[in-house]
């Protein structure tokens, strides 16, 4: 089981959002996209954002996610 669980990073992800807008991720899908994404753009060669390189791609990512290193943008913000 990966740490931190799905409601954790939700709620990390969703914490900017102002009351009455609507949620960032509104599923555990959207984490699971996003998460992957992102790993797979380490596996291809970008340079990590957090200091514990030995770790696997989505663990990486997964952490970049939590610390807020990394943001996830709704399609009209790309």
């Amino acid at each position: 089981m990966l740490h931190p669980s799905y409601s954790d990073l939700m709620a990390v992800v969703n914490s900017e959002v102002e009351p009455g807008e609507q949620p960032v991720v509104q599923s555990r899908y959207s984490i699971v996209m996003a998460t992957s994404k992102r790993a797979r753009q380490i596996i291809g060669g970008s340079e990590p954002l957090c200091d514990e390189i030995d770790k696997k791609p989505l663990s990486i990512a997964i952490d970049e996610l939590y610390t807020g290193k990394v943001k996830i943008v709704g399609d009209e913000e790309e």
